[in-house]
């Protein structure tokens, strides 16, 4: 019987087949966001391959990989009648979810529904999903795993989350949006790691490390775009990419831990807002009332 490896031979190299060694899912499901391309794509392949049941959503759900254990869902997370019509159709016990799906701003401002395109689709967006999926979460044992980024320490606002300026209005930079967008995504595991707590789900946020080869940065200029190839050759594999999501929602290392911000497959510091409950209570109240 193969051993689980042991998460301190674990790092930033590591792949996501490193972190399931001796890993068995078979009988599992996983609902995974962004599942047709860079991240996503490992991590489904990744989960796939140690036996779980995967539930792609992406917004093409034709560019999701065939197979008998893949259920290809249609999800626009820039659209909530999207997101209601996917929701609805998850009707299967739920063992964990990676919500990975993102987007980066461009030179250009955009808005959705009143809000910065960004915010919306990285936060509002997977608030809404994983809050309608959560009574499909076993009990005990779920598994909600949200992916941030160091964005969201290093390019937040410094006040955290711009409340008085969610369109991007007045003070609209993209680097700086996206790392609101990010802070968002780990307040939001924060909170929800807390509301969940009775039930004994889990939910914790991830960076998965800078990652080349992904559409994430599809929209930066051409200036940004040249900057990000150079600064490729340093970055991590999609596979690489793919090891803490999949760690932190599989590894029976990671059992029970909530509420907390990994990278390279361990729990460390992320930013300083993630200790301001009123801060992420806030973020809650105001996503819901964007979203009634």
């Amino acid at each position: 019987m193969s051993t689980v490896v042991d998460m301190n031979q674990l790092g930033k190299r590591s792949t996501a087949e490193d972190v399931l060694a001796g890993v068995d899912l078979g009988g599992k499901t996983f609902l995974l966001t962004g599942a047709a391309g860079g991240i996503g794509l490992s991590i489904g392949r990744a989960l796939l391959g140690h036996g779980a049941h995967l539930i792609a959503f992406a917004r093409n759900p034709e560019a999701v990989p065939v197979g008998e254990r893949v259920t290809p869902v249609a999800c626009d997370l820039a659209d909530p009648s999207s997101i209601a019509r996917a929701v609805a159709a998850v009707r299967v016990p739920l063992d964990g979810i990676i919500a990975n799906a993102g987007v980066t701003g461009g030179k250009t401002r955009e808005v959705v529904r009143g809000v910065e395109r960004q915010l919306f689709v990285n936060h509002l967006g997977h608030f809404a999903l994983v809050n309608g999926l959560v009574d499909r979460m076993r009990d005990r044992t779920g598994r909600i795993v949200i992916v941030s980024s160091s964005a969201s320490i290093g390019q937040a606002p410094p006040e955290g989350i711009r409340f008085d300026d969610l369109d991007g209005s007045r003070t609209y930079s993209p680097f700086t949006f996206y790392g609101q967008s990010k802070l968002a995504n780990a307040l939001y595991a924060v909170e929800l790691a807390r509301r969940l707590a009775p039930r004994g789900i889990t939910a914790n946020a991830v960076h998965p490390g800078a990652v080349r080869g992904t559409q994430l940065n599809r929209r930066l200029a051409p200036p940004m775009q040249l900057v990000l190839k150079v600064a490729g050759l340093f970055m991590k594999t999609a596979d690489q990419g793919a090891a803490t999501p999949v760690f932190v929602a599989t590894s029976p290392q990671a059992a029970g831990v909530t509420g907390e911000y990994w990278a390279d497959c361990h729990v460390v510091k992320g930013s300083k807002h993630l200790a301001d409950r009123a801060l992420a209570e806030r973020l809650w109240s105001v996503s819901e009332s964007l979203l009634a």
